[in-house]
């Protein structure tokens, strides 16, 4: 393990390479939520919310970071009284050092996110999102490497999330060329002298980046760079990017009878019971599924072909509508989200090698009992 420390900001910034703030609803409060980026990190704890018996045990943990996917700060505050269960979640957080930062529409929207971890865990095949809310803007980045390095400036950006096109990735193209500098008073050149003119034979790496993408794939292509000064060119693109969204649909790898599909609901998401509307005969080829309360899109799934639509939180009257329209229901509850928690574990231990350490709350969060 090395001794450098990690800050927050390092963390959470390898972070948003995957789950991006824009992608947010533009009525979400995500991001930082209590306490600074600015500090060191030893210790991670993923969560789903941020209760008081979560914070009780970050502190018995000697937590120094929080990442959850409700927001703690989602409806405004007007004062933060101590004598509250808000207010004391807050005061704790402040008097043992510990930040907060949640990832939350964000996360349902973005690629290995909640809805497709949710989607892989039932087993739905060729999904895409269930309500589409926008497409990820493309940019065309261009780098010179020096012959002797492309070949690893060209992996580094591509495994960064370059030059995907379709099912094809690390696609790239290439020109060669020479390329002149002259390294100036006070500058550290990787080749040649302070003021003699180099020419070196260089190769110009072109390839698209999506904008959600582009600080991560610039930093791999920094870290993988021999030069000082990296010398690149970024362009705008009118290329239609990937389609964004919440939820997603697809059809399931085997096809089954809904209270098969009940089954394996409970059993892939870990929650002792379902609500259900519909025959229990009835055959699901095509579901659709959201995270978290979901109960508007009823329609988007409809006009989708959903069979089934899974989803939390629903009401009576909306439940209603959609046994009228021939649309079944399963209902797992909205705490199903959890499963994500795992993946973001998963995510951070991938990236940053046990430079730190990161734990899953074990506390429960979860109000409901069924009984």
């Amino acid at each position: 393990m090395t001794n450098r420390t990690i800050s927050a900001s390092e963390i959470i910034q390898s972070f948003e390479n995957w789950s991006p703030k824009h992608l947010a609803f533009d009525w979400d409060n995500v991001g930082l939520q209590v306490g600074t980026l600015n500090k060191p990190v030893k210790k991670v704890m993923v969560t789903l919310d941020v209760l008081e018996n979560v914070v009780d045990e970050a502190i018995g943990k000697q937590v120094d970071l929080i990442i959850a996917h409700h927001p703690l700060l989602f409806v405004k505050l007007h004062q933060i009284n101590f004598d509250t269960p808000k207010g004391r979640v807050i005061q704790k957080l402040i008097k043992h050092d510990i930040t907060v930062y949640a990832a939350h529409t964000n996360l349902d929207v973005a690629a290995g996110g909640v809805n497709d971890v949710m989607a892989e865990a039932i087993g739905l095949e060729d999904t895409s999102p269930l309500v589409t809310t926008g497409q990820d803007e493309l940019v065309k980045l261009t780098v010179f490497v020096p012959e002797d390095h492309a070949e690893e400036v060209r992996n580094s950006i591509s495994e960064a999330g370059a030059g995907h096109i379709g099912q094809y990735s690390h696609c790239t193209y290439q020109l060669s060329g020479q390329g002149t500098f002259k390294p100036q008073e006070g500058s550290n050149p990787y080749i040649g002298h302070v003021d003699d003119l180099e020419i070196v034979e260089e190769k110009r790496i072109e390839t698209i980046v999506p904008k959600s993408k582009l600080n991560g794939v610039l930093a791999a292509m920094e870290k993988a760079h021999p030069y000082e000064e990296v010398a690149y060119d970024l362009y705008p693109l009118l290329n239609q990017g990937e389609d964004k969204g919440v939820g997603r649909i697809g059809h399931l790898k085997e096809p089954m009878e809904l209270k098969e599909l009940c089954e394996k609901v409970k059993e892939k998401y870990n929650v002792p019971a379902v609500r259900m509307t519909g025959e229990g005969s009835k055959m699901i080829k095509k579901a659709a599924l959201l995270g978290g309360s979901g109960e508007k899109y009823i329609h988007a799934a409809k006009a989708n072909g959903a069979d089934v639509y899974i989803t939390g939180d629903m009401t009576f009257h909306a439940a209603q509508d959609a046994m009228e329209m021939g649309l079944s229901l399963i209902d797992p509850g909205h705490h199903v989200e959890k499963i994500v928690c795992a993946e973001i574990k998963k995510y951070l231990e991938d990236k940053w090698q046990q430079r730190i350490s990161v734990i899953l709350s074990e506390s429960n969060t979860e109000p409901f009992t069924f009984v």
